[in-house]
């Protein structure tokens, strides 16, 4: 699945458009970005509540695909412009990170939301 289809399927608002799609490897949920540089997986997305420059640092020192930024949390415009410089996919949605997280499970490994 793709990041555009996963968007598309979650409900998501693509906020920062300018990324190369491409199938996600899988995803990784958490807040705490040491814990991400730890243990997410590239080409994956990172379900966060993290809605700053030092996400998109983080995501791009582990080489992943997308950030979906959950609640609905304001999005700053240099967290933005890195993504952007990165080619990091950014998704907002208003769902919490365990909505968010179970459908993206159920999308990657069974091809439906449900």
């Amino acid at each position: 699945m793709t990041i555009r289809e996963a968007a598309s399927s979650l409900g998501a608002e693509i906020v920062q458009a300018e990324f190369e799609d491409a199938d996600l490897e899988g995803a990784y949920t958490s807040d705490l970005l040491s814990d991400v540089m730890a243990n997410a997986k590239d080409g994956g997305a990172l379900v966060t509540i993290q809605a700053h420059k030092n996400t998109v640092a983080v995501a791009t020192l582990v080489d992943i695909a997308c950030i979906i930024v959950c609640n609905n949390r304001p999005l700053p415009e240099d967290m933005l412009e890195a993504a952007r410089d990165e080619g990091i996919a950014v998704l907002l949605t208003k769902e919490n990170q365990y909505t968010v997280s179970g459908k993206l499970y159920k999308l990657l490994n069974h091809g439906a939301a449900g």
